[in-house]
């Protein structure tokens, strides 16, 4: 086991490196402007730009966003340490934000920023901050399932009757969030459970995006997903998504996990000043404005900030509390590598 992990880590470093050396951005110097910025993005691209677009527009500043993955970034971060050329790190899920942070190489975000956010979206390090939330789902095949019959828990799924039916993405930063919420709710033993059941009786595919094409296609009766991907589809052809309905799980079940995005100002940046600004505004009212009116479909978590009216809304989630700033990647990694689904 310990040598497949560290092979495991070894491919995910190599990955970061090689990411770097062919990112959308070529070079490893830092921001050539001097009032200019470096963001290490993992969110999605179109969001990410979004957010560039309007701050360079309303503050002068100039941008220079890297596209990524979450725990690719978080450990290029790690490799690079105090040479990183990063000024911001910004992520879909909280656990690379989380690794970043143990590793002290987070600067404190402004507390102007922070008030900015309810306490539930940020840690209480004030190392990093909450820029976006979304909602797990179990994206179903309406034309097979009806609603009696969907499964009441995500735990559910681990039922023998679910033998074939049911997909997931068990390499993506998305699922490794999920499975670090189900283990800090329910515990190693039910984690593993759920695990295996998953490697036994249901089917892998690399991207949310894939699962619910799957679910589309009648290959599955459904899959675990994150909601903004039927949204988006649904807003663009449909043509993903057109079988395909969101069930949402609520009560406070490991499947309504509700998953924050971070930001974080690596504390080796030169551009201090102007990475707090960058987080001010992509937290504040015209950030979270982009999170309603723009085309990702991810939730605002910003003080009085309105969601797409489109998307359930928040309280209607019954979402489980959780802390996000101890959300486990590296014991989730591990688990996910001893099912065998990775």
């Amino acid at each position: 086991m310990n040598i497949s992990l560290n092979r495991f880590s070894r491919a995910v470093a190599l990955t970061a490196t090689l990411l770097a050396a062919t990112s959308l951005t070529a070079g490893t110097a830092r921001a050539d402007d001097s009032e200019g910025i470096v963001v290490y993005n993992a969110q999605h691209q179109s969001l990410g730009q979004e957010w560039v677009d309007a701050f360079t527009k309303q503050t002068g500043i100039n941008v220079t966003m890297r596209q990524g993955s979450d725990m690719q970034f978080a450990n290029q971060i790690i490799q690079e340490d105090e040479a990183s050329p990063a000024d911001v790190f910004l992520t879909e899920n909280s656990p690379a934000m989380t690794l970043v942070d143990a590793a002290g190489l987070f600067a404190p975000i402004d507390t102007e920023t922070l008030d900015q956010l309810p306490e539930e979206f940020r840690p209480k390090d004030g190392m990093w901050t909450g820029i976006a939330a979304r909602s797990t789902v179990f994206a179903y095949d309406k034309t097979k399932l009806t609603e009696d019959q969907l499964p009441k828990s995500m735990l559910d799924l681990a039922d023998p009757a679910w033998k074939g039916r049911w997909g997931a993405a068990p390499v993506g930063a998305d699922f490794q969030a999920i499975v670090s919420a189900l283990l800090q709710l329910k515990g190693e033993e039910v984690t593993a459970s759920w695990l295996k059941a998953l490697k036994e009786n249901g089917t892998s595919y690399k991207s949310n995006t894939v699962a619910m094409k799957a679910v589309n296609a009648g290959e599955v009766e459904g899959a675990i997903i994150y909601h903004y991907y039927w949204f988006g589809d649904q807003a663009a052809t449909a043509e993903n998504s057109k079988n395909v309905a969101l069930h949402y799980f609520k009560n406070q079940d490991p499947g309504a996990f509700v998953s924050i995005s971070g930001g974080g100002i690596l504390k080796s940046s030169q551009h201090q000043k102007e990475a707090q600004a960058f987080l001010k505004f992509i937290t504040g009212k015209a950030g979270q404005a982009i999170l309603k009116t723009g085309t990702s479909y991810e939730y605002a978590v910003g003080k009085g900030a309105a969601s797409n009216e489109k998307l359930v809304p928040m309280p209607d989630l019954q979402a489980p509390k959780i802390d996000a700033a101890a959300l486990n990647s590296k014991k989730v990694v591990e688990m996910i590598t001893a099912a065998g689904l990775i």
